[in-house]
């Protein structure tokens, strides 16, 4: 399987499990409501026995089970929407670092790509056969990108932009998490 398609699948498992969760939390409100159904019939009917009283206490725990859940399911939606909009933050912000480095570099449009694919990690072959070219011109418009960026190859490549993604502000942060930049 591609790495492509890996990536796809795990998000269409991920955005799948609000809605597993969801139906869980439907079922178990639905068998709350049937059990305090047939405690009430049973009280109705037969008064106060262990039975009905153990049947409450097991509806009662079930309810409140059913609440937590729901509690807790909303939280973690949260949190999971939070983090989203932190990746896209960084992300944006990630881009834009990718794009003024490129420029400050001078890459060609052509090594630009191919500095992209790399940082994606994707190998010499992969990325020749995306872009439809062989691998020697890949190869060679990697040499012109390290010597341009003033690395010796992919890893040190990958860790300049984690460089500058650990030590600060980076271009664009602030535009990216949709706030102005400060002026200065």
């Amino acid at each position: 399987m591609s790495r492509r398609a890996v990536r796809a699948a795990g998000r269409a498992g991920a955005s799948g499990r609000p809605f597993a969760l969801a139906a869980l939390l439907v079922v178990q409100t639905l068998c709350a409501v049937f059990f305090a159904a047939d405690v009430a019939a049973d009280l109705s009917w037969n008064g106060l026995t262990l039975h009905a009283g153990f049947e409450a206490v097991v509806a009662l725990a079930l309810a409140v089970g059913v609440a937590l859940g729901a509690v807790e399911m909303r939280r973690t939606l949260e949190r999971s929407r939070r983090a989203d909009a932190a990746a896209q933050a960084a992300s944006g912000a990630f881009a834009a670092l990718m794009e003024e480095r490129f420029e400050a570099w001078g890459l060609t449009p052509a090594e630009a790509e191919v500095a992209l694919f790399a940082l994606k990690g994707l190998d010499v072959a992969e990325i020749a056969a995306v872009r439809g070219a062989a691998a020697g011109t890949v190869r060679a418009q990697l040499a012109k990108v390290y010597a341009k960026a003033g690395v010796s190859g992919r890893g040190q490549l990958v860790s300049s932009f984690i460089e500058a993604l650990l030590d600060g502000p980076l271009p664009g942060a602030r535009r990216a998490a949709g706030r102005p930049e400060a002026a200065g």
